[in-house]
């Protein structure tokens, strides 16, 4: 049987798989903190789209998944400019959102399409 999870929902899990050892990394003092928020946002996010996949009213799933990615983007825009993530991690972690961003986007906008 093929598997049926859309695309969007795969790509938050590993970001989510690739995001959590970076989040370790993050000093004491910011951990708890930034590191708390980012973790939690992108779990948010996955939880959106996973219900998104399983529900008829699609939409309100996706845009409040859109809204706490772009919280999440400017979170680890910041622990960037705060130098807790190194310019090459930030650059690699800023293509992951973007390309979920993207997926999350391209689905709304079928769904539109479709409504």
């Amino acid at each position: 049987m093929p598997d049926q999870t859309p695309q969007a929902v795969q790509s938050a899990h590993e970001l989510l798989l690739w995001l959590i050892p970076q989040l370790d990394k993050f000093p004491r003092a910011r951990r708890f903190t930034l590191g708390e928020r980012l973790e939690a946002g992108v779990l948010e996010v996955l939880e959106r789209l996973v219900e998104a996949a399983y529900t008829r009213n699609k939409e309100t799933s996706l845009r409040q998944a859109n809204l706490r990615l772009e919280i999440v983007r400017h979170l680890w825009r910041a622990a960037h400019e705060l130098k807790i993530v190194s310019t090459r991690r930030y650059e690699h972690g800023a293509q992951l959102f973007d390309d979920l961003g993207r997926q999350v986007g391209g689905w709304l906008r079928s769904h539109h399409a479709s409504s």
